[in-house]
């Protein structure tokens, strides 16, 4: 298997312990994680072999995150390491019943973020590869990530790679153009990158906030979603920018912090299918109910990494087999702590099969 290379800002999550609010907390936990960092994780773990390209400083604690992410075997030779800059960082506070996770960013100046476009070394970063995977989080830090992000994805096509970005749309990030309010910028910038990209992954706030499609009258914080809308959704993107051979749309029913249920719909462009995941008996959309995350932070980034494994697999990559994958490897992730999914194949693929009763296994 040729290697999935993926391009983006890795930091230091620093996690307040179980449920206790920030300004409780005296001691933290600290994991190492980014979208993109995820995104390859999940890949490696699930048996491919993924490639991961950012900048870090040259200090100790950069070590430290390059070796959470050489644990799981990705490839790390591309990485760069800078006289300037700094690692990022970002804070959690896990939520619990009716009160919501909150994220707090620190991620001024880091080392990505400053790092000129010419200074990676993209025609070797691209040799043996096959995937270039973005996000929608790196070009939001400056205005140097967004033309490196840009320019990620030109080179890959050039060297014949397919290429995918999530739209994840962090509006406190985008504000390196103050003339400009951040769903301006956002869809500024991600526009002049979606006419290179092949698959298109994001949710419905996403498709709203970045590209102004809405899925009719759906209210995603009521807890319920109309699915039925999803497919016009995936058809006014590919519209938009007809080079999209694919739309993943990730549906998440929030009931509470603690209670979600979980699914998504794959939309073929070329046979106009969508493609919904998890299905009942007889063949109709039946989320999965998650009735006790453990960690939802990373869960999209896990149905990506799953999502890009099976459409690089053959026996996986048939649109209905691939968010059906790619769904269940996200399922797995809410009950891990952390940002990466260490879920493997296996596991996947036996609640793919219906194991879904959570027994011991001797």
């Amino acid at each position: 298997m040729k290697s999935v290379v993926t391009f983006g800002e890795i930091m230091a999550r620093i996690a307040a312990p179980e449920n206790l609010r920030l300004r409780q907390t005296r001691t933290f936990d600290v994991t190492y994680a980014g979208a993109e960092a995820s995104v390859a994780a999940s890949i490696c773990n699930f048996g491919g072999k993924a490639r991961y390209v950012t900048a870090l400083p040259k200090h100790a604690m950069a070590e430290a995150t390059m070796d959470s992410v050489r644990a799981v075997g990705i490839d790390t030779q591309f990485i760069l390491r800078t006289d300037e800059g700094r690692l990022g960082l970002y804070f959690l506070e896990t939520g619990a019943n009716q009160r919501p996770s909150n994220v707090i960013y620190d991620r001024a100046d880091s080392a990505v973020a400053i790092t000129p476009v010419e200074a990676y070394d993209w025609d070797s970063i691209f040799d043996g590869a096959q995937w270039l995977h973005l996000s929608g989080i790196t070009p939001a830090l400056s205005k140097t990530a967004a033309d490196a992000t840009l320019v990620a994805a030109q080179k890959a096509k050039a060297a014949g790679c397919r290429v995918s970005i999530d739209l994840n749309f962090r509006g406190k990030l985008w504000k390196w153009d103050a003339s400009k309010t951040a769903r301006e910028l956002a869809r500024e910038t991600m526009c002049g990158v979606l006419p290179l990209i092949d698959v298109v992954i994001a949710n419905e706030e996403d498709c709203h906030d970045v590209l102004g499609i809405c899925a009719g009258e759906t209210d995603v914080h009521s807890g319920e979603l109309d699915t039925a809308r999803y497919p016009d959704v995936a058809r006014q993107v590919v519209k938009q920018f007809p080079n999209v051979s694919l739309v993943a749309i990730t549906l998440r029913e929030s009931l509470s912090a603690t209670h979600n249920n979980w699914g998504a719909m794959l939309y073929d462009a070329a046979s106009d299918t969508p493609c919904f995941a998890p299905l009942d008996a007889d063949g109709g959309y039946q989320s999965y109910p998650i009735k006790n995350i453990v960690d939802r932070v990373g869960g999209g980034d896990s149905f990506a990494g799953g999502l890009i494994f099976a459409l690089v697999t053959p026996e996986l990559a048939e649109p209905h087999k691939a968010v059906k994958y790619a769904v269940a490897a996200s399922c797995l992730k809410h009950s891990i702590k952390g940002d990466f999914n260490y879920s493997t194949r296996a596991e996947v693929e036996a609640l793919m099969g219906g194991s879904a009763s959570g027994r011991v296994v001797r």
